[in-house]
């Protein structure tokens, strides 16, 4: 297909916003995802499969009653009336894998040949994207394949596949892999680390990064709601304890850790929760001068502030930043040094 190649993109993709003008693609509500023209800073790619971000994908299983045709056309429709995956509910999207169908010719000193394989580190809710087809939906995995196209930006980041992990495996960690990069960074020696939603795909690696950290010192507790889920993080033997609680309680919750820690509570609370009401329990679960990461796309910012000035507590609260230097080789080495967490994932979405 012959396609115009345009000149003078913007490099945060501002020239692909339709509206409201003068908005990055983020928040913007409509982007242009005719890709019968490309600009000379954009790389096209082939899309087979969309790794929808968690919070997003419960929301839209919700609203479809676990249906699979109607989650297909609840994303269809998110596409068409947005010209990108971004869920209107959560405001969050995912990413993508696929492979290079065109580089821009400003783009031509990037390393990247035609064909290869490469998944986007940047969000689908500010990426420009046409889906002509959903082949299969994985309810399991937050995974849909698709046939379609995207585009990323010049300032978009991006990482190529690993020959040594299976597409699905790779794509469901580099989804999260700013999370154990930033926890691994903010827990220090002795700390006592609670992590709410430790039992899935992102609070696993957040427990593995604080382990790291730790060594033998310190206590994490590892929080989550399923049974078979905390039984499953109890064997990978990451978290000094595990218990169970309803993260939309938020006074069970610093009961718990009250309990646990004998009142000190947590100096790091990492919240990955995939569902909305638990910034009050993250919030009472850190002790005062405490640190609050707040990964979780199903956070209400607004909540959280306005929750802690009204329970007096003087936290320090850090937004997961989706992009960390480094953060996807750091999330993939996690499986390559861990036999335990590799098998987990291995078995949930390969």
């Amino acid at each position: 297909m012959a396609r115009t190649i345009n000149r003078d993109g913007n490099p945060f993709g501002a020239h692909r916003v339709i509206t409201p003008k003068g908005a990055l693609p983020q928040p913007a509500l409509r982007l242009d995802n005719d890709m019968s023209r490309l600009w000379d800073n954009e790389l096209l790619l082939d899309v087979d499969i969309l790794n929808v971000d968690s919070a997003s994908f419960t929301q839209i299983k919700e609203q479809a009653g676990g249906d699979e045709e109607r989650i297909k056309e609840i994303i269809l429709g998110i596409v068409t009336e947005r010209g990108k995956l971004q869920n209107p509910v959560t405001g969050s999207g995912g990413m993508f894998v696929g492979r290079v169908a065109e580089v821009g010719p400003a783009l031509a000193g990037r390393g990247l040949a035609l064909g290869d394989r490469v998944a986007s580190l940047v969000s689908l809710s500010l990426t420009p994207l046409r889906i002509d087809e959903i082949t299969e939906v994985r309810t399991s995995t937050d995974q849909v394949a698709v046939r379609g196209l995207a585009v990323l930006f010049e300032s978009g980041t991006y990482a190529k596949m690993p020959d040594d992990i299976p597409d699905r495996l790779a794509l469901a960690v580099l989804d999260v892999c700013g999370a154990p990069a930033q926890s691994e960074r903010l827990v220090k020696p002795g700390d006592t680390v609670a992590i709410l939603g430790a039992t899935g795909k992102s609070g696993i690696l957040c427990a593995y990064a604080a382990r790291r950290v730790l060594g033998d010192g310190g206590t994490i507790i590892g929080l989550g709601h399923s049974p078979k889920n905390c039984e499953r993080l109890e064997a990978l033997g990451l978290c000094d304890v595990v218990a169970r609680v309803d993260s939309s309680d938020a006074l069970e919750c610093h009961d718990e850790v009250s309990r646990l820690t004998e009142g000190r509570m947590a100096d790091l609370v990492i919240d990955c929760v995939n569902i909305p009401d638990a910034e009050m329990a993250a919030i009472l679960m850190c002790r005062d001068g405490g640190t609050i990461y707040l990964f979780s796309m199903a956070t209400s910012f607004t909540k959280a502030a306005l929750g802690a000035e009204g329970v007096g507590k003087d936290v320090t609260m850090i937004i997961g930043n989706g992009y960390a230097r480094g953060h996807a080789e750091h999330a993939l080495q996690i499986l390559r040094e861990s036999k335990e967490i590799r098998e987990l994932y291995e078995s949930l979405y390969s």
